[in-house]
């Protein structure tokens, strides 16, 4: 089977989240028996080491005549297209200089994005069997396949439905080929295009990354405005949990950590949460429950929670229990502060402002607890991480935090989960944890080794995306 990843980000060459692990990882699988090309910008901060020149063609969008290019690298036998054009290689970053200041252009840039992925088909002569497209960027791709009449189904997923693409209708003017109504929000002089509600309208099956996350989304609480819409497509909406790439996460073999271990021998695990408290400045004991937070400081992943109100939900659980934390990430200003504030306050507490891929290792591997007060998540990664790792998660019971975690209370634990976010409730599954690591140890540990057997390859869900395709 052909199948053309269209991306924004792919691992290992652009990243600015989850995104890029699950094309990255996902295509690397199916490549195993399928033939996989994923289509990305060619973005300047690229790496040109081992790209070699591939085609050029041209296209109209409006009054302009847009002249194309393509590099190729194969990587883990997956080979990767890079789009040439200034919008992508003559910028800083991938949707704007910084997180923060997205680029003006934005719209005219994807639509780019996609038309050159559609053409490059026709150039390149790839005959795909499947277009899968991913996330808002990547969103008309479907709706252009379907408007070219071409023979390869499409599948679109959706990574979060918070960031749909919404842009004025007069930049839809600047792409220069007709544009269905289903493209667009509202109407008359209200109506904005939306480049993820296009993926949806257009696309033969759609996707995202749990199955209660498939679910929540066509409620109004989750559903961001979108809801009718899934609800209208629920029979070809599928939710397919993420996997990891068990190379690069792998206790036994991670080359960030210092001491290896397995679910059979934890004593490097042992040994890495003296590491991590002697490094961080805490008091070396293994007796006290080392808690980790790794994510972007944003209200999504509770942080309005669990920082708010004097004295905050962390502030009551470091004053109250003999435990420690470590927090590690950037974000919002707010959060950057009162984290700094805290930090200094608090001998139980280091919190650093900054994302290290190799810290997030270090940090898996030392804690004990890893809290993930989220508001909603689609999928997740770090809990999958902690559970690989042996770090029980303690978290809102959401999305595919709910998928991939078992809860304390059941035959099969190796987590805690809490139903309602709010304060009180972090404070009360961050206590339940505590309570249990300082009675039962051993109930613990054969909690933690629960989870570090659990497969959570891409193996599986690559199986469950091939069913989706053959089925079209």
């Amino acid at each position: 089977m052909n199948i053309l990843m269209v991306s924004s980000e792919a691992v290992p060459f652009s990243k600015s989240g989850g995104l890029a692990d699950v094309v990255g990882a996902l295509s690397h699988e199916l490549n195993k028996e399928n033939n996989v090309r994923i289509f990305m910008p060619f973005y300047s901060f690229i790496d040109r080491k081992g790209f070699k020149k591939d085609i050029s063609w041209s296209f109209d969008m409006l009054e302009e005549h847009i002249t194309v290019s393509c590099v190729k690298k194969r990587e883990k036998n997956v080979e990767y297209i890079g789009l040439c054009h200034p919008y992508f290689t003559e910028r800083k970053g991938i949707y704007g200089d910084t997180s923060f200041t997205p680029y003006q252009d934005n719209a005219k840039r994807f639509a780019l994005f996609a038309l050159a992925a559609v053409s490059y088909m026709k150039e390149s002569g790839f005959d795909a069997d499947i277009v899968h497209s991913h996330d808002w960027p990547a969103g008309l791709v479907s709706y252009i396949v379907k408007k070219e009449k071409m023979k390869a189904k499409t599948v679109f997923t959706i990574h979060n439905l918070a960031y749909q693409g919404v842009f004025s209708r007069y930049d839809a003017v600047t792409f220069g080929f007709a544009l269905d109504k289903r493209l667009y929000n509202n109407s008359s002089l209200n109506k904005q295009i939306n480049f993820l509600k296009a993926g949806i309208e257009f696309s033969d099956k759609i996707t995202t990354v749990s199955p209660t996350y498939a679910e929540e989304i066509k409620t109004a609480s989750h559903g961001e405005g979108l809801d009718w819409l899934l609800r209208e497509r629920e029979k070809d909406l599928k939710g397919i949990i993420n996997g990891i790439d068990t190379q690069e996460w792998n206790p036994k073999t991670d080359k960030n950590i210092l001491y290896k271990y397995s679910s059979s021998d934890l004593s490097g695990k042992e040994k890495m949460k003296e590491y991590v408290q002697q490094r961080e400045g805490l008091e070396v004991n293994a007796d006290i429950p080392l808690f980790a937070m790794i994510s972007r400081l944003a209200d999504q992943k509770g942080y309005t929670e669990l920082l708010s109100g004097s004295p905050s939900a962390l502030e009551r659980i470091l004053e109250k229990n003999n435990c420690q934390f470590v927090i590690i990430g950037t974000g919002d200003k707010f959060f950057e502060e009162k984290l700094e504030t805290l930090s200094r306050k608090y001998r139980n507490l280091s919190a650093k402002i900054m994302f290290s891929n190799a810290e997030s290792h270090i940090l898996e591997a030392g804690a004990d607890f890893f809290l993930m007060p989220s508001r909603f998540e689609p999928c997740g990664l770090n809990q999958i991480y902690s559970l690989h790792y042996g770090t029980l998660p303690v978290a809102h019971s959401t999305g595919g935090l709910k998928d991939s975690i078992c809860d304390y209370s059941q035959k099969d634990a190796d987590g805690f989960l809490f139903e309602t976010l709010n304060g009180e409730e972090i404070i009360a599954a961050t206590e339940r944890a505590i309570k249990e690591y300082n009675e039962d140890r051993s109930g613990i540990e054969k909690a933690r080794k629960r989870g570090m057997k659990k497969d959570f390859s891409w193996k599986k869900s690559a199986g469950e995306y091939i069913s989706l395709y053959n089925s079209l």
